[in-house]
């Protein structure tokens, strides 16, 4: 029974962040494209468009679920020398992600869309644009790499099983 427990505690882990990675990639290739495309007056089309919901409301949750998905596997697998080295990477990945969007993109989204032109002229915001993109990259980086390395500990669970 624990087994079927740990196996399911890993695919709801593996689950969890390949909706990351999907929601993550769909952000980076169909909506920064909109937002960043004529700064600033695409942050201003950009929030209109995002007053009901926005990454802001989404990505915080599934984060801290991904965490919590991933701790829950880290313990359960700790007794599988293969598989638990795999999901602690991949937890590891998650957390770094979610640091450098915390340290470095929530404070740029707040010059970007919340102090907006109002406050800075159009050159410091495409510059802050261009530094929010950059780590976005690494983000999107860390994102592929917990996929890849929950995937890899799935797969080595299920063939110990």
């Amino acid at each position: 029974m624990k087994e079927k427990f740990t196996f399911g505690s890993i695919a709801g882990h593996l689950w969890i962040q390949l909706i990351m990675l999907g929601s993550i990639l769909l952000q980076t290739f169909m909506v920064y494209p909109n937002i960043f495309y004529n700064i600033p007056h695409s942050f201003e089309v950009g929030m209109e468009f995002m007053k009901v919901a926005a990454p802001n409301t989404y990505f915080p949750p599934l984060g801290f679920l991904s965490i919590v998905t991933g701790a829950v596997a880290a313990l359960l697998v700790w007794r599988h020398k293969s598989t638990r080295w795999w999901v602690i990477a991949s937890m590891l990945m998650i957390m770094l992600e979610g640091s450098a969007s915390i340290l470095f993109e929530w404070p740029r989204n707040e010059i970007m869309f919340i102090e907006g032109a109002d406050v800075h002229s159009a050159a410091f915001l495409k510059q802050t644009a261009r530094e929010f993109l950059i780590v976005h990259g690494f983000r999107v980086l860390c994102n592929m790499a917990g996929s890849l390395f929950i995937f890899i500990g799935f797969m080595k669970f299920d063939r110990k099983r």
